[in-house]
């Protein structure tokens, strides 16, 4: 049994809906699901920590990348020298490692911020 106390809306009349003449609210705003089976909140916990795992990988990835011989020196890079000499420039190293700070912050947001829909306790 869960001790949580729930705030339950006091039932509406249909002129009460709170909309312009009388009109009733949207199906979609109307309907609200209170659980979600067992099944997707185990999906929706997946998807989280693969989210989050992705961007933390390509984050790092690319907050360390741009800085390493290795962003100019592969064999994508060694048959153009003028695209090779752009990649060098800091200015795109440093894009590119601001990508990699934003995936980072993308990844974490979503990790603090992930809640499930609370099962109901009736």
């Amino acid at each position: 049994m869960n001790a949580e106390p729930r705030i339950v809306p006091p039932p509406r009349t249909p002129g009460e809906s709170g909309l312009p003449n009388n009109e009733t609210a949207p199906p979609e705003l109307a309907t609200v699901p209170r659980t979600l089976p067992s099944w997707h909140v185990w999906l929706l916990r997946f998807r989280a920590l693969l989210f989050v795992t992705l961007c933390a990988t390509f984050g790092v990835l690319l907050i360390i990348l741009p800085w390493t011989p290795k962003w100019t020196d592969n064999p994508l890079l060694l048959t153009s020298p003028d695209l090779r000499s752009f990649i060098a420039n800091g200015f795109v190293r440093g894009i590119a490692s601001g990508l990699g700070v934003l995936d980072l912050w993308l990844g974490f947001w979503e990790a603090i911020h992930y809640h499930e829909v609370p099962k109901d306790s009736g």
